[in-house]
């Protein structure tokens, strides 16, 4: 219904804002990480996905076009519903929860406040085909490095095996990874010791 608010912060709670637009004031629920970027007073933007209930009309506010984006990718979920995915997104990074998707890391997901197992396991089956490496993390080399893509690949997926086998999660070890620039003479053991220093 609403795209984004501009208005002046009203009032700070521990799961909403209240954004003062035009003489109106809005409870606007938010991630915990976006509330402490705030201030009162401060004017600000936030986009806003509105949830009609039949007995509520609620307001969900993100600093980051992102995020929203994200949020609603999660409602998509079976089982998930506004809440739990401003829970979600209050508890763990965008980045971190893409990293442990793309590399169906539910035991990394279920860490997450009010994600189980199952739930984990329903989030990497329902989004692992909308969440890229490419788009989140640049795991693809550019069109320049495109003619020696192959062996970096090959070294790239021999180190992530090596750092799992280690006793590392698959998204601790893609992120680990993801920090270097892999070089045509590198060896899955040189991108091991480097990705350790990352990790």
């Amino acid at each position: 219904m609403y795209a984004y608010f501009i208005g002046k912060i009203a009032g700070i709670y521990t799961d909403r804002v209240v954004l003062e637009n035009n003489g109106i004031g809005y409870n606007i629920f938010m991630p915990a990480g976006d509330i402490e970027q705030v201030g009162i007073g401060e004017e600000v933007k936030i986009f806003t996905f509105t949830s009609v209930r039949e007995d509520a009309f609620i307001l969900y506010g993100f600093l980051e076009q992102t995020e929203l984006d994200f949020f609603k990718l999660l409602l998509g979920v079976n089982g998930i519903g506004p809440k739990a995915a401003i829970n979600i997104l209050g508890s763990a990074s965008i980045d971190n929860l893409q990293v442990a998707i793309i590399a169906q890391d539910s035991k990394t997901l279920s860490k997450v406040p009010g994600i189980g197992s199952k739930t984990a396991a329903r989030i990497i089956l329902d989004l692992k085909d909308k969440v890229t490496g490419e788009d989140i993390l640049g795991l693809v080399n550019s069109s320049a490095d495109k003619k020696t893509a192959s062996p970096q690949s090959s070294v790239r997926n021999e180190a992530l095996e090596a750092l799992t086998a280690l006793g590392y999660s698959s998204s601790e070890a893609m992120r680990a990874v993801n920090k270097i620039e892999i070089t045509e003479d590198m060896s899955p053991d040189d991108l091991v010791r480097q990705a350790l220093i990352n990790i």
